[in-house]
């Protein structure tokens, strides 16, 4: 059994609060090779009562992979990350930061808050497709992680991290770096196939 087979559905939280890009993840995802099940919330308030299982979502299944926006009401991305990632039984989910800054400082902190990857959304669905490809060659890295580890691998190491920040010839610029630090590692700057 090929290794994409023998998971279960990914269960995936997009925090999310334009209706636009929810569309737009959503019809990307359609197409990805791993099975799943995307569950959305419209701010940082409905992702922290999500992932406790407080009213309304005492039904709501722990998500594998969470997509997190940055700039959202109420609630916003970052102030949810900081949240996931000191609570215990949260902070082994992978976190995947996908917004439209490409503020450096958003990076950073981004990073310093644990973030496992960080994506600036493209606007088209053909780049946007690209990225999801990208987020399942993440996930399959993590998946493999994980399951050889039993999840003390992000625990330990503080998760396996890259950012998609620029784009070079029609691809994502997929760059591995250091939760903790935050700094991009320059030699493992590569195109995504």
């Amino acid at each position: 059994m090929s290794p994409r087979t023998a998971f279960k559905p990914i269960e995936i939280l997009l925090v999310e609060d334009n209706p636009d890009d929810i569309r737009l993840t959503i019809e990307a995802f359609n197409g990805w090779k791993l099975k799943n099940n995307i569950s959305t919330v419209k701010d940082g308030v409905d992702a922290m009562a999500y992932l406790h299982r407080e009213p309304p979502y005492t039904e709501a299944v722990l998500p594998d992979l969470i997509l997190l926006d940055l700039n959202m009401p109420r609630m916003d991305g970052r102030e949810v990350l900081a949240e996931i990632k000191q609570d215990d039984g949260l902070k082994a989910i992978p976190v995947v930061v996908l917004t439209t800054s490409q503020a450096e400082e958003d990076v950073l902190e981004s990073y310093n808050l644990y973030a496992n990857c960080y994506i600036t959304k493209p606007i088209d669905l053909d780049q946007f497709t690209k990225v999801v490809q990208a987020i399942d060659h993440f996930w399959l890295s993590i998946s493999t992680s994980r399951i050889s580890s039993e999840s003390s691998y992000f625990r330990s190491r503080g998760g396996s991290t890259f950012a998609i920040t620029s784009w070079q010839c029609g691809q994502p610029s997929i760059q591995n770096s250091t939760a903790r630090t935050g700094e991009a590692d320059a030699s493992s700057d590569r195109a995504c196939s």
